[in-house]
């Protein structure tokens, strides 16, 4: 239950009405580094998890979700990579896509960022969007049109996660997802390396979401065509993003 100090917090949030607009964008300074952030209201907006063609195929790319999304007359209004995966590029956690459960939840500590406990998972259902601790996840079972599980937490009922440390030298471009109180979806990546405490501050302090879910590193890549933004790299897994009418 998000307290009553942090609904007071969000109401003063001034990001909130900054990207009030569908599919919004816009690049930021918080504390001297460069992120770009993205907002997203999914009680107006269709937030999609995309990872497989019909065939069985991964899409892997930005490109392949738009050729999928065009044969529903649809192209893709913002995106970034959507979760952690194998060699395979199979989900390393919980995934499900159109309600079709593909991975199941995992709730043991392991190697690696998402092993590094507590993780959690972000979940769409119908109008709205959650980010939830795994063990909490796992309680609750709620039931998702869309999912994905990663790690670790970066903010967990208003707190940092307990490993974060200021000193640390660990840096990487990252990016994460977060909800803030009126249930806002913020998709955030940093436009260069950071550490953890610090992208778990940008989600705390600036973008105010009382639970946030770091999504990947160094391979994180962002879609957002009203930057003129198209990142490129290795395929991906999982693929977060909206879906909008074509022109």
């Amino acid at each position: 239950m998000i307290s009553t100090a942090t609904r007071s917090a969000l109401a003063a949030c001034a990001f909130c009405a900054g990207l009030s607009a569908a599919n919004a964008c816009e690049t930021i300074r918080f504390e001297e580094t460069p992120f770009t952030v993205c907002a997203v209201d999914p009680a107006t907006e269709d937030l999609r998890l995309w990872h497989s063609a019909a065939d069985g195929s991964v899409l892997g790319t930005f490109d392949r979700v738009k050729d999928v999304l065009a044969e529903e007359g649809l192209t893709l209004g913002l995106a970034m990579n959507g979760g952690m995966y194998h060699d395979d590029r199979r989900p390393v956690g919980y995934y499900v896509e159109a309600g079709v459960e593909a991975m199941r939840l995992v709730t043991s500590e392991g190697p690696g960022n998402f092993g590094l406990l507590p993780n959690g998972v972000f979940c769409i259902a119908g109008d709205a969007a959650q980010v939830l601790e795994t063990t909490a996840f796992a309680a609750a079972a709620p039931a998702c049109d869309f999912a994905t599980q990663s790690g670790p937490m970066l903010v967990i009922d208003g707190a940092l996660h307990p490993r974060f440390q200021p000193d640390s030298t660990s840096r990487f471009i990252r990016n994460g997802v977060g909800v803030q109180g009126d249930g806002t979806v913020v998709m955030a990546i940093s436009d260069s390396a950071v550490t953890f405490h610090q992208f778990g501050r940008l989600f705390r302090d600036h973008l105010q979401t009382p639970n946030a879910l770091y999504i990947d590193g160094n391979v994180s890549r962002l879609y957002a065509p009203a930057l003129n933004r198209h990142d490129f790299g290795f395929p991906m897994g999982p693929i977060l993003g909206t879906a909008v009418p074509a022109d």
